[in-house]
Parts: structure tokens; sequence; C-alpha cells
């Protein structure tokens, strides 16, 4: 069954209708074929009118979808041959942040994700897509992996943030989110990451540091969750929406600040309608991306890297 959002509600009720009509005995009394299509083009208006207009908050509901294309699901259009490397060495395995070895339309590259997972069973397995250090610290053993046998490496975001339990500050969370950055600006490979659903706080950046950053359309990315910053400012999480505006969190907001370098255009009603086609458009912007960067070599790669987000605290002073 498909989840509606609550500023879709006109179109749901419309949806609603057209799955009634479909299950009419078609009698001759009314043109049930003329009469969905009619209200399929209500639909798609209604779509596109609501989706070229949607606020900064409207985008984070549409960006933490139920239904919307997750790290797996990217995995099994844009990939082959993919290769889950688990543990980091050290203490062991997180399932929030998923990596390993794959190909990307014919070329070997080191992948990493994080996977929220989409029914009560798999988030609690995901933890929602939080990571505690050992995500991290996994991260930067497969980055060092690619660095070592000259891999691109392809990251996807899509976390609300690192897992802020007790346990992941005992085992050192700032240190392991640190040092995943560390290493996505010092490995001399090509880097790319893209923000599928919600880039949140040290959580995103740890993975997210790359030479070329993409994001789709109706994704976020921000230092802090919109509840979690009017928490901060105005005691309370009501304020969100307010939070959201001001935090300028939407790929339209960051493209213009120069956080982001590519807009990927999603479907109209987002990428949950048509997860494919949302996919398929997000892996040819990454094969381009590769081909750009493809042609330095690692220590221009690096030095481009380190450039690109030294610029970023430049810019305005």
């Amino acid at each position: 069954m498909t989840v509606f959002l609550d500023f879709e509600k006109p179109i749901a009720e419309l949806e609603e209708k057209i799955e009634e009509l479909r299950h009419l005995d078609n009698s001759g009394k009314v043109n049930i074929v003329k009469e969905i299509t009619t209200l399929q083009k209500k639909v798609d208006k209604l779509l596109a009118q609501t989706y070229s207009k949607l606020t900064p908050w409207q985008k984070v509901k549409v960006a933490r979808h139920p239904e919307r294309p997750q790290f797996f699901n990217y995995i099994e259009t844009l990939f082959e041959d993919f290769t889950i490397l688990a543990g980091d060495r050290c203490f062991g395995e997180d399932q929030a942040t998923v990596g390993g070895l794959a190909r990307f339309r014919g070329k070997p590259v080191m992948v990493i994700g994080q996977q929220k997972g989409h029914d009560t069973e798999t988030r609690i397995r995901h933890n929602f897509g939080m990571s505690r250090p050992e995500g991290y610290r996994k991260a930067r053993r497969l980055m060092d992996l690619a660095d070592r046998f000259h891999l691109p490496l392809i990251t996807f975001i899509d976390t609300n943030g690192a897992w802020p339990g007790i346990d992941a500050e005992e085992r050192g969370q700032a240190e392991a989110i640190a040092r995943s950055t560390e290493a996505c600006l010092r490995i001399q490979v090509p880097m790319i990451s893209l923000i599928i659903g919600e880039g949140g706080s040290g959580g995103a950046i740890a993975i997210g540091a790359a030479n070329t950053v993409l994001m789709m359309e109706h994704a976020v990315y921000s230092v802090i969750s919109p509840e979690g910053c009017a928490s901060i400012l105005w005691r309370s999480a009501d304020m969100a929406p307010e939070a959201a505006e001001a935090q300028r969190i939407t790929a339209q907001d960051l493209y213009r600040l120069g956080v982001i370098d590519q807009i990927i255009a999603e479907p109209i009603g987002g990428a949950q309608r048509h997860p494919e086609t949302a996919i398929r458009s997000a892996g040819d912007a990454i094969e381009q991306a590769l081909i750009t960067l493809s042609a330095h070599d690692g220590r221009k790669l690096v030095q481009m890297r380190r450039d690109k987000f030294l610029n970023m605290g430049k810019k305005g002073l």
C-alpha cells in the first residue's frame, strides 16, 4: 500500500478514487477508462504542482519517506558482484554502514553506504541507519583498501546522524567520525558521494568528504536535524519547520552555497514513486563524475578534495 505524506492528502484522495474505479464492473453506464484517464491527469498535474514548491520541512518528510529507495536498492540496480566486507578489525560489525567490493558498469569499485531499513525488522538490524564507532572504523578500513588497490570509492549517504548512545560514546564515536573524515581527505583515488535521503551531521560527512558530492533533488543535508536544531534554539521540536527553513538544508540551497556539486532530478512525486528511474539517473551522474575524476592522478585528487572543502569556509569572508 502506498504511503502518503500529510501534504499529499488531495493526491491520495484522487488515487483512492482511481483504485475504486478499477474495481468496478464496466457495465457501460460509465466509461470507466475515460474517467480513470481524466483522474490520472489530475493526479499528475497536482503532483507536479505540489513537488515544484515543496518547503524545506516538506522535503525533510520526502527524504524520510519509508518507500524511498535506500542503499541496497541502489546496489541491486547499479552494481554487479557486490561482496560485503564486514567488521572493523577492532571491535565488531556495524550494520548501519555497509560496504564492499563491486563492479559499477563494468569497472571495479569500492562502495560504502548507510542503510536505514524498510520495516521494523530491518530498521532494528541496521539501527535506523545510525552507525556506531565500529561502522566508521569499518568505513575507514575500506577506504584504505580502496586506496591500496587503486579502486574508485563511491559512497551513499542516508542517515539522520551517528548513533548518540552511551555505548557509542564509550567506544570513541567522535574520534571514529574524525578518523573516517580524515581518510576521505587522504586517499588517492577518485571519490564520489551521493546523498540519497538524509545527510545528517558528522554521521554523513564521515563518508562524504568527496571530490564530487551529488545530491538527489528531494534529499536534505545538514549539521543537525531540524528537530534537534529547534530543540536547542527554541526549546521545542515543534519549531522544526522554521528550523528547516533557516538551516538551508535543501539540495537547491546547498548547490547555491557551493556545498554540493550537482543536483540529480527525481521523477515527479519523488524517488519513491519511480525508484528505478531515480536510481538510473543517479547512476548516470556517478558515471560522468568518475570519467571526469579519472583524468587526474592521486596527488591531484587529494589536493582538489582538500581545496574544495577549505574554500567552503572562505566563502563570505
